[in-house]
């Protein structure tokens, strides 16, 4: 990683004479490979390793410089020793080693330099073979401090009020970039953090703001400013402790019908610092005194219980409920609401009746006969009327009365008259007249008997 020391071989964390320590005496610029010795007859000849490759600078400040590159593709016929950096001031030709061994990661950092200096460096790779064509940094380094404007990188969850239950922990990681290593300060509503009740720990890349146990004093907008110079950002938490609210207020039966009761009540005076999200009712039975919920997130302070039975008597209480969770204890009606069965009065209902009044009206005339004498004859006809009307019987307009000769009847409106045995004495005009009080309606037939020769 940049800035830290390759991990095979600890003796690199000694300092390294560079250019810019004129006064101590310089080491070799090379280490001196072994003299190869002469190949015996009959064996290849060893070769030394390729040159690495892809060598680049990973960071820069004012007094040190962090190389990597990658491994040679080629590592002779020897295994690879390692590397060793070296590097000389631009325009002169005195390379100087930065290691004093060698070492295998490719990765290295050149400390103690001289802020302003301009570098050229190079990397070789060792083996037993001897040392591989340098590797070299196109463009000369020049050792200063980079400057990078500081940048606050507020997390997502963080853009927005964070909430947190009292009692517990707060700990907020707000990572940020800048160079040189800015100067970072919290603040709370423009005055510094109390230490008793905030801790601070502040990093090269990210501070962190640790509250061991929140409590709702802690609510508040706090500023993170970070500064480089004159040049800085800041930027705002919005912290919210929230605890469980109180209790709703004056809970009231307001109304009692049927299977059907109506409460009203009044928002707790202290919500927890947390918006409300609603309202939990609760009912029980006098009979089992068992409560169960019977509306959950209410979110208006009145409401309307259905489907209660009939004879029961029944209690209600009401939770409220914040982020942080439902109140501890709950708001209770004083009153009962008693279910009676309803009375029941039959009332029946009024019909206007038909009027079917109407004067008699034949609706079948008598028809003539012709008999003969001694066989028994029937004259017949059809009456309509309301009241039913009183049926009377005329021979030659003379009222029949009771004789035993004839037999008259009606029967659902059909008019009937028996003439028993009749003898030429008794044909003549018979009349069948209808009378109730609205009026009288009357009809004729003529009736002839014969003598048998």
């Amino acid at each position: 990683m940049p800035g830290k020391e390759p991990d095979p071989k600890p003796a690199q964390d000694t300092p390294a004479a560079g250019p810019a320590a004129e006064a101590a005496p310089a080491p070799p610029a090379e280490r001196a490979p072994v003299p190869a010795a002469a190949p015996e007859p009959g064996k290849p000849t060893a070769e030394p390793p390729g040159c690495p490759s892809q060598l680049a600078v990973e960071d820069v400040n004012d007094n040190s410089v962090s190389l990597a590159w990658k491994a040679p593709e080629q590592t002779g016929s020897a295994a690879l020793d390692g590397y060793l950096v070296e590097c000389c001031k631009d325009g002169t030709a005195d390379w100087v080693a930065a290691n004093k061994e060698l070492f295998l990661s490719t990765h290295y950092t050149i400390h103690n330099l001289a802020s302003g200096d301009k570098l050229q460096i190079r990397v070789k790779a060792v083996n037993a073979s001897g040392t591989s064509v340098p590797a070299v940094l196109e463009q000369p380094v020049v050792i200063r401090e980079i400057l990078e404007p500081p940048k606050i990188r507020v997390p997502r969850h963080l853009r927005q009020t964070y909430i947190r239950p009292a009692g517990e922990v707060v700990n907020l990681l707000i990572p940020f970039q800048g160079k040189p290593r800015p100067q970072v300060s919290w603040s709370k509503a423009g005055r510094p953090l109390d230490p008793t009740r905030v801790t601070v720990r502040n990093g090269d890349r990210d501070t962190v703001f640790f509250i061991r146990k929140a409590e709702r004093s802690d609510s508040g907008q706090y500023q993170l400013t970070v500064r480089i110079d004159r040049l800085e950002d800041k930027a705002t938490i919005d912290l919210r402790v929230v605890e469980l609210p109180g209790p709703p207020e004056n809970l009231k039966l307001v109304d009692v019908w049927g299977f059907n009761v109506a409460l009203e009540w009044s928002p707790p005076k202290d919500t927890g610092n947390a918006p409300l999200k609603g309202y939990t009712v609760q009912k029980s039975d006098r009979k089992s005194g068992q409560w169960f919920t019977v509306l959950e997130h209410c979110p208006r302070p009145s409401c309307t219980i259905s489907d209660l039975i009939i004879g029961n008597s029944y209690a209600f209480r009401v939770f409220s409920e914040n982020a942080c969770g439902r109140s501890a204890t709950a708001a209770v009606a004083t009153e009962l609401a008693h279910i009676r069965k309803p009375e029941i009065a039959y009332k029946p209902e009024k019909y206007s009746g038909r009027d079917f009044s109407e004067p008699p009206k034949f609706t079948q005339p008598l028809a003539d006969r012709c008999t003969t004498r001694g066989y028994n004859t029937q004259l017949f006809c059809c009456v309509r009327a309301f009241p039913k009307p009183k049926i009377i019987w005329l021979k030659n307009q003379m009222e029949i009365r009771e004789d035993p000769k004839y037999i008259a009847a009606i029967n659902e409106g059909v008019c009937s008259l028996e003439i028993r045995k009749p003898s030429p004495f008794d044909g003549g005009v018979y009349t069948c007249k209808a009378v109730n009080p609205l009026g009288e309606a009357s009809v004729d037939c003529r009736l002839d008997v014969k003598v048998p020769q």
